[in-house]
């Protein structure tokens, strides 16, 4: 069965950075487009990052130039490298994948992401 597994979230101060990993089994994960979300209090869950199986990149403009989408193939795990955090980035983060837009989405259970001013 599917499963996606978020680590690398924590406490972290403002300008700090992070670095999100999202392990996926039960895909064949070269094929497959992965993204991140976040979803904080109060708010819609939102699209952070997303990276097509050939490696196409797109942002959230509140995040570009800040955050960086990748994935290792070898490892089946898409990475979301965060710099320059601010407050405003706290929220639950969570990975995502499917297969392409007409197919199911599965989603991780989220990791925590806190950034104190």
């Amino acid at each position: 069965q599917v499963q996606l597994v978020e680590s690398g979230g924590g406490l972290v101060q403002a300008g700090g950075s992070l670095r999100l990993s999202c392990a996926a089994s039960g895909i064949i994960f070269s094929i497959y487009a992965m993204g991140w979300y976040r979803q904080a209090p109060g708010k819609q869950r939102e699209l952070v990052a997303a990276i097509t199986s050939g490696g196409n990149t797109n942002y959230a403009d509140s995040v570009k130039g800040r955050f960086t989408i990748s994935r290792g193939n070898a490892k089946n795990t898409v990475y979301l490298q965060m710099n320059s955090l601010k407050p405003e980035d706290t929220a639950v983060y969570y990975c995502s994948a499917r297969r392409n837009i007409a197919t199911k989405e599965y989603w991780g259970q989220g990791t925590q992401v806190t950034v104190s001013s």
